[in-house]
């Protein structure tokens, strides 16, 4: 298991070639991991480093024929050689995120258990599409080896989210705590419009709409394309499944803003700071406000 405690860190994100888009180096404090950062027109350059040699793990991330985020998780003995081969091979990524050690501390057992995790942790917070189609078991490990790979994956897991990717989180773990306010007890929003009944809750990076939501089945006739894609997505995907002439969320979901997990729900546009309220029937642009009053 990783840790689930925060802790205060140091983080350095090199910029190989000055540029913030550019091919990017990502280490971390107290950490033998590093991560290469490198986006698909700068493969060249990144193939010239010597991580790109080692053994490791990586993740390509782009987006659905529909827009929504996708990843593809992989492992190899040379890094390089192995996305190379996937230039030709996958269309969908945009950039590769690949991690290796610096110390020579990954070998193909650790970095098979690796992807295996990683793969493990995206099925089942369901929050991306997953271009992998087989989905393997993680390698016997003894305890100490098994011990040191869960404390490199829960480093990788830091690093995740500063490059935009939070395809390995559950919405369930950030909607169990509130960041803004992590003395208190998560304030339960809620949603009752056009026939929706949602609930919900702020996260640092978003928007969790909580399992057993109702959403309308019924769409506005101006509802916009990437709204009804998101629905239909959400559907394939079996986060929405039809219940008495609703759609229930069958889990927790993250969605980048309470408008659109609103508009998500009633089949529509929505404003999510309006239409989202505590038990109290205050919005959550009341709430947000004063929070900002009281600082």
């Amino acid at each position: 298991m990783t840790s689930s405690h925060p802790r205060p860190t140091s983080i350095r994100i090199f910029l190989a070639d000055g540029t913030p888009e550019g091919l990017r180096i990502v280490e971390k404090s107290n950490w033998t991991g590093r991560a290469v950062v490198a986006n698909r027109s700068q493969l060249e350059g990144a193939m010239k480093r010597s991580e790109m040699a080692q053994p490791g793990v990586y993740v390509l991330t782009g987006q659905t024929e529909e827009g929504a985020a996708k990843l593809y998780v992989g492992e190899a003995d040379s890094l390089g050689d192995r996305i190379k081969q996937h230039v030709s091979g996958k269309e969908f990524w945009t950039r590769a995120i690949a991690f290796t050690s610096t110390n020579e501390g990954l070998n193909k057992a650790n970095v098979r258990y690796l992807e295996s995790r990683l793969l493990s942790m995206a099925k089942t917070a369901n929050q991306w599409a997953v271009d992998n189609t087989a989905y393997p078991s993680a390698p016997p490990l003894n305890e100490a080896d098994r011990a040191d790979a869960e404390w490199f994956l829960a480093e990788m897991l830091v690093i995740f989210p500063l490059l935009g990717i939070d395809a390995f989180e559950a919405a369930s773990s950030q909607a169990a705590a509130s960041s803004s306010e992590p003395v208190e007890p998560p304030l339960t929003l809620y949603l009752n419009e056009r026939g929706a009944e949602g609930t919900g809750r702020e996260v640092a990076d978003g928007f969790v709409v909580l399992k057993g939501s109702l959403a309308r089945v019924e769409e506005t006739l101006s509802i916009h394309d990437y709204m009804r894609e998101q629905r239909q997505l959400l559907q394939a995907r079996g986060v929405l499944a039809p219940q008495n002439g609703k759609l229930i969320f069958t889990q927790d979901f993250r969605f980048s803003s309470p408008s659109t997990a609103a508009g998500v729900l009633v089949g529509g546009s929505a404003n999510g700071r309006l239409a989202w309220k505590d038990a109290d029937g205050k919005t959550l642009k009341a709430i947000q406000d004063e929070r900002l009053s009281d600082v």
